[in-house]
């Protein structure tokens, strides 16, 4: 029975995961057969869509993961998360490599999205950074990346999210102008409006991995908290930081107030969030605000 089980779990971990029945049945009865598939399968909740999230569970016995060739980390109990940016194509390649060195493959259809495409008849107008602008640039965008190349041991990424604060949505993720037939850059988070000084919390557990000591030219008073594995919040505008860098933060807890600092119209909170380099729709994470 031992050399019958690996022979068949070895064949499985070679091909994908839809193994035609008539494929294991001449090796084992039904029982067994239900174990072998099991044996060498994903589990996924969450959307395969774009900008969705996907937590997973990887087939017994993996050592190693990869999502589109890059190395995807394994939690103790082997959960992980994959994340599809806004733009993403139409499917995704997610390897398992088993501790006998065979391999399972996950073949990923992602979802498109009707995103909101507003046509504008007028030429968009050139922007001309100052030298000014550029030299204070630079520097922010540095913090910024060093911010989101903090991985933390959170676990925020495993729990429900919810919504920072509650307001009307004056700006949707994926929202894009065509001037011309000349894109423009698309939305990259959701914004809030509410009254300047409301509070806005963590919307999962997460580590502060930067928290702006003076406005960024752009993004004004800027808080980025990591959620562990890749996948991190940033929260733009504030009038004021609540936290610090280095600092647990647990959901719901209070971490700043909503303002109008940077490069903003009126008082709202902007929240986007990223998986690695992945651009993701934080509202399929929390759902429909209440």
């Amino acid at each position: 029975m031992t050399r019958r089980f690996g022979i068949v779990l070895g064949l499985l971990a070679v091909a994908t995961v839809a193994v035609p029945a008539t494929f294991v049945q001449a090796e084992t009865d039904d029982t067994e057969q239900s174990a072998f598939r099991e044996a060498v399968k994903f589990g996924f909740s969450g959307e395969a869509i774009q900008g969705g999230v996907m937590i997973g569970d990887v087939p017994a016995g993996t050592s190693s993961l990869t999502f589109e060739g890059a190395p995807i980390p394994i939690d103790a109990d082997g959960k992980f998360i994959i994340a599809f940016n806004r733009d993403a194509g139409q499917a995704a390649n997610l390897v398992a490599t088993l501790d006998n060195g065979q391999t399972v493959r996950q073949f990923i259809n992602i979802a498109p999205r009707n995103w909101q495409i507003e046509h504008v008849s007028i030429n968009r107008r050139a922007t001309t950074r100052s030298a000014a602008f550029l030299a204070l640039r630079g520097p922010e965008l540095a913090q910024i990346n060093a911010a989101r190349s903090v991985h933390s041991d959170s676990k925020g990424w495993r729990e429900s999210f919810i919504w920072p604060a509650k307001g009307r949505i004056s700006g949707q993720f994926g929202s894009q102008r065509i001037y011309n037939g000349d894109p423009g850059s698309y939305h990259s988070g959701v914004d809030i409006a509410a009254p300047a000084g409301t509070y806005y919390v963590a919307p999962a557990d997460g580590v502060v991995t930067l928290a702006a000591s003076s406005p960024f030219t752009l993004e004004g008073n800027l808080l980025m908290i990591d959620h562990g594995m890749g996948l991190n919040s940033a929260f733009l505008h504030s009038s004021e930081i609540l936290v610090k860098e280095g600092q647990q933060v647990k959901r719901g807890e209070p971490i700043g107030r909503i303002g109008s600092t940077g490069s903003a119209t009126g008082p709202h909170l902007h929240w986007s969030m990223k998986w690695n380099d992945a651009r993701i729709d934080p509202t399929l994470l929390t759902g429909p605000m209440d």
